[in-house]
């Protein structure tokens, strides 16, 4: 089976600051190139952090309200981050990087761990090649119904498992797989379970796969 990688889900051309880049340069390369958070690199094109609206927002929260209504952001009158700032003091750090080759469940996993929304991607020299993002490892579930079919029933069952389509009979619905049929060996139903989540694009799967000597085995996941 094909899994997709980051490299095949991620945006190639990556907007990009580099540290001494101040804060309203920041902001318009932002909403110039319509996205809401861009890496901080180096010299040499490594990642060393990323900077985010959420950054900047925090910025303009520390300052005093112009209109004299709220309280002082900081009761110890220590002097905060000002529009002056660059991105080496407004962005977090360290950068979070993924690999071109990761899986979308690496990504995600790494994503999750860090609760961050999108990842960096270096090559193996650690320069920036590309960034992820959650919304782009969510595209693998709008793949086409017949096209994740096609897959379960030519890689899956055919290729890697040697069993006769005839036997199995697979439907697709929003990404829900549902599996009934026969099998020679009910040890063969929990690997055939498994296989099918992997695919790209599944939601769920559910079986109901029985054995020639056996009654009905009826699954679900």
């Amino acid at each position: 089976m094909q899994h997709r990688t980051v490299a095949d889900l991620m945006t190639h051309g990556v907007v990009r600051v580099r540290r001494e880049t101040p804060f309203k340069e920041i902001v318009r390369t932002l909403a110039g190139n319509d996205v809401t958070a861009v890496p901080v690199v180096d010299d040499l094109g490594h990642p060393v952090g990323v900077v985010s609206e959420g950054d900047l927002l925090r910025t303009v929260a520390d300052r005093p309200d112009p209109a004299g209504l709220l309280p002082p952001p900081h009761a110890d009158g220590l002097d905060t981050v000002s529009e002056g700032s660059t991105a080496a003091e407004l962005m977090t750090a360290p950068a979070v990087c993924a690999r071109p080759e990761w899986s979308v469940v690496e990504a995600a996993r790494t994503m999750d761990a860090n609760k961050v929304k999108r990842l960096p991607v270096v090559d193996e020299t650690g320069v920036l090649v590309g960034i992820v993002s959650r919304g782009d490892l969510l595209r693998i579930f709008l793949r086409r119904d017949d096209a994740i079919c096609e897959e379960i029933t030519r890689d899956v069952f055919t290729r890697t498992l040697h069993l006769a389509p005839a036997d199995l009979t697979v439907t697709v619905t929003d990404g829900r797989v549902a599996l009934s049929g026969t099998v020679q060996n009910e040890s063969l139903i929990p690997v055939v379970e498994q296989l099918c989540r992997g695919v790209d694009g599944v939601v769920s799967v559910s079986t109901d796969i029985t054995c020639p000597s056996d009654g009905p085995s009826d699954h679900s996941g």
